[in-house]
């Protein structure tokens, strides 16, 4: 399928100056061709998108998600972690089944869709239902089966590996698969060497919850006499490719290992404000040119899934937290929500708009919306003013999945429909 983007009214990409061009040719899945001028009448094009008032972006890529959880979007509100997660997240995940797991991705697919997310990097159970959701939608996933030792043990490691390698590349090329460990503190050093061992064997990513709370600290200090950093390295883990939510708690050595060993870390600001775990010190891991992206977390610890609404609160939270209104400006922002989270990931061809890149991107609408007046910066007005609610047009794999506004691959009815009569268990 060939199409064109026409008469673009800004191009933004980390890396690159694009102000000049005005046209983007999507061929075969591909950037094709970014042009300045365009003669129409010699190319024959499947789909002609009008971009006279649009702003053009890389997809945003979400690094952290448990996307089944919008299911319990409201459901436990205002408590600490730990009470939060067993009081209330783990005794209601008891009563998911394959079907509410399905409807709950799906709810959190359309969210993250109408809100310019391109690609998710998700951890839970029943993934294969996941799966189906990221093939029916034709949104971009990075899908690992959660493992908690006591839970699931062996069998359920060799499960995961099953998982991942039979859905791996799956969805037209558009499903990675990773190992996914929920944590050191729920995962034994055995295990987690385990769960190494045959990442490394099959060339997988592993993605694994990382010193998200002083109670983790705390727990990892008592049982180990370290850190969790430090303790995934004696282990042998970080010799894989690391996946690293939250690092909301590291120190110095935690840092210089986090950058030796090349981990991409993932920013959860509005999670961890919530949950009041803690700020990431992520100014300083930039200074230290580790690898960082962004992450929503759940719809049940966000509560949403708006990528520019995240980056916004997570821009703010560094300026306040570190004094300096210079740190994390917008185009670190930009960078963190594309390029950085898709090296994050293992691609080397998403990220940019790019001649022979992958055709993840994102139109936002610029017109009759007042945050998006006026024009000095349109970047600005994206991260500062907008929210995901301005995204008109939504393109993965060269494919549309939204345009207008409006959703393609998704019946939005009969997603709100199943949600309702799922939620209903728990009222």
């Amino acid at each position: 399928m060939s199409i064109l983007l026409k008469d673009i009214k800004e191009i933004y990409s980390p890396n690159q100056d694009l102000n000049m061009f005005n046209h983007v040719i999507i061929t075969d899945r591909k950037i094709d061709k970014i042009l300045k001028e365009i003669d129409i009448d010699k190319h024959n094009f499947d789909k002609i998108i009008d971009c006279r008032n649009k702003v053009i972006l890389p997809g945003l890529i979400n690094n952290h998600t448990h996307s089944s959880m919008s299911i319990l979007r409201g459901y436990a509100d205002d408590l600490v972690l730990d009470k939060w997660l067993k009081d209330k997240i783990w005794p209601a995940e008891a009563k998911l089944t394959e079907k509410d797991i399905y409807w709950g991705a799906m709810l959190a697919v359309l969210e993250m869709i109408k809100t310019g997310t391109t690609t998710f990097t998700d951890m839970y159970f029943h993934m294969d239902k996941v799966a189906e959701v990221v093939e029916k939608s034709g949104i971009r996933a990075v899908l690992g089966e959660g493992l908690i030792e006591e839970n699931d043990g062996l069998e359920g490691l060799n499960n995961s590996l099953e998982f991942a390698l039979d859905y791996n590349n799956k969805a037209e090329g558009r499903i990675k698969t990773c190992m996914a460990p929920h944590s050191a503190y729920t995962c034994t050093p055995k295990y987690l060497k385990e769960i190494s061992n045959v990442a490394l064997e099959n060339d997988l990513l592993v993605n694994i919850h990382v010193s998200e709370t002083e109670d983790e600290v705390n727990i990892i200090k008592d049982n180990y006499n370290t850190t969790t950093v430090q303790l995934l390295e004696d282990i042998g883990l970080l010799d894989n490719d690391i996946i690293a939510p939250h690092c909301v708690y590291v120190n110095d050595k935690d840092i210089k290992l986090l950058k030796k060993k090349n981990v991409g870390v993932v920013y959860n600001p509005s999670s961890n404000m919530k949950l009041s775990s803690g700020i990431a010190p992520i100014s300083e891991l930039l200074d230290n040119d580790i690898n960082v992206s962004y992450g929503t977390d759940s719809a049940a610890s966000n509560n949403n899934l708006d990528l520019i609404e995240e980056a916004r609160m997570g821009s703010y939270l560094q300026k306040v937290s570190t004094g300096d209104p210079r740190v994390l400006p917008i185009e670190a922002n930009l960078k963190m929500l594309t390029l950085n989270a898709a090296q994050i990931i293992g691609y080397s061809n998403l990220g940019e708009i790019k001649e022979g890149y992958l055709a993840d991107l994102v139109l936002i609408d610029t017109k009759n919306i007042p945050h998006q007046y006026p024009s000095y910066n349109y970047l600005s007005n994206i991260f500062y003013a907008g929210n995901g609610g301005d995204v008109d047009t939504v393109i993965v794999n060269g494919e549309v999945l939204m345009e207008n506004m409006k959703l393609i691959t998704i019946d939005e009815q009969e997603v709100y429909k199943n949600i309702n009569d799922i939620s209903k268990k728990y009222l």
